[in-house]
């Protein structure tokens, strides 16, 4: 049995709180919220990662360490995630569960200390971060950008994102680019972390066995330590515009497997009533092994290597990712459209709907079988400032008809086709 309670510590800081013992350990996060800048997202995505090397109280990774290890081995991690146009920057913490503690020693509070001081009272020198820890991680956050064009298939899909979505928050990278990594001073870190700090919506998050008052006690302590500010909701996504005909870039690198990503306009997001039909038509044309780009595009015709399709939940984009030899290019995207285009038509029959209901409903009640996915998606729906839960959109995918797939199927508009092709 899962019990879900969210609560308002302060004005734009929150707490949601899982209350569950199906799990050995328990899960403490925090996560600043943020609007996705180009100027600012390398200096975001830096802040974790350097607030990670040390406090005041354990100055180094080996102290670190060693307050983790008194903890029965726990862990906390520093991560940047992208929801929308939202920058998600902060820690997830995983501890033992204080039900198979010897003698039910408390984690929970000691774990939420910990995670205090990391947000709260990192390692300074000459009133800001260490010099050489932003050094340290500076590089590795340019040596992580840099590295993104070593996976093709995902660095096909980020950049058929940032052609579509030039000059749209969602068009920019959550690590940001390397120039701006390379330009980070300790000082420009320092500042812009503490604007954050001050500006930021907060969201923490605890699923472990704790009751609700025990977890809002243990978190008070930091949200007692915040700097005073004024921290906005942050604002819903516009929806773009496909343009009259749709953008085509190609760009050569020393690859002998061309990369296919088209992204299309769906005029559908987190927030619409059609959403679940959204999912559906996702899963029934290149959502599953059992779409129609799997089946007549990868298998029938042998024109890809692989071929599927996939939702931004928190932005009105929908992107086709395919692999495929340099001269098949044409034919591959001639059938992946006409795929589309059947299911605009209503032809898919009502095994291969029932097919994919099956596979959405599966994907999101398995959600609740896991802490870092159930994390994941909760810090989606508050960064959009949704509550609904997993198991109450699998209900409405349920509901959802033939003609509701089909009518989110004839609001899809193809808006840019990138082409990752071999040197001549």
């Amino acid at each position: 049995m899962i019990q879900v309670t969210q609560k308002d510590l302060m004005p734009g800081v929150h707490l949601t709180a899982v209350h569950t013992e199906k799990f050995k350990t328990c899960l403490l996060g925090a996560t600043l919220l943020t609007s996705l800048r180009k100027e600012t997202a390398s200096l975001n995505a830096l802040v974790p990662f350097v607030l990670r090397r040390g406090t005041e109280r354990a100055p180094d990774m080996e102290a670190l360490s060693a307050a983790l290890d008194e903890l029965y081995g726990g862990s906390i991690e520093p991560n940047v995630r992208k929801k929308g146009s939202v920058q998600c920057i902060g820690f997830t913490g995983s501890f033992l569960d204080d039900t198979y503690t010897p003698g039910r020693e408390a984690i929970l509070e000691p774990a939420a200390a910990l995670l205090g001081d990391l947000l709260l009272h990192p390692v300074k020198e000459d009133g800001g971060f260490r010099r050489e820890y932003v050094e340290g991680e500076r590089a590795n956050l340019v040596d992580r950008i840099r590295a993104q064009v070593n996976d093709k298939r995902q660095y096909a899909q980020v950049r058929v994102v940032a052609e579509m979505c030039a000059g749209e928050p969602f068009g920019v990278d959550k690590l940001g680019d390397e120039a701006s990594a390379a330009a980070i001073t300790p000082q420009k870190l320092w500042d812009c972390y503490q604007q954050v700090l001050r500006t930021a919506p907060i969201e923490f998050y605890y699923c472990g066995s704790a009751p609700l008052e025990r977890v809002r006690a243990a978190v008070q302590a930091i949200v007692d330590g915040l700097p005073a500010g004024e921290r906005a909701p942050l604002a819903r996504p516009e929806k773009g515009n496909a343009p009259a005909q749709p953008r085509r870039v190609e760009e050569a690198l020393d690859v002998t497997q061309g990369k296919l990503a088209m992204g299309f306009r769906t005029c559908i997001d987190a927030w619409d009533e059609d959403y679940p039909a959204l999912m559906l038509l996702n899963a029934v044309y290149g959502g599953t092994t059992t779409s129609k780009l799997f089946l007549n595009v990868r298998e029938r015709l042998s024109l890809c290597y692989y071929a599927s399709s996939g939702l931004m939940k928190y932005k009105d984009v929908m992107l086709v990712s395919s692999g495929v030899e340099f001269s098949k290019v044409g034919q591959a995207q001639d059938e992946i459209l006409a795929q589309l285009q059947a299911c605009k038509d209503g032809g898919f029959t009502d095994d291969e709907l029932e097919w994919a209901r099956r596979s959405v409903v599966s994907t999101l009640m398995t959600t609740l079988d896991a802490q870092s996915r159930l994390e994941d998606y909760g810090l989606g729906q508050a960064a959009a400032g949704l509550t609904e839960a997993p198991d109450e959109l699998a209900q409405r995918v349920e509901r959802t008809t033939r003609a509701q797939v089909q009518a989110a199927a004839q609001k899809l508009t193809l808006d840019t086709v990138y082409f990752l092709k071999g040197k001549e």
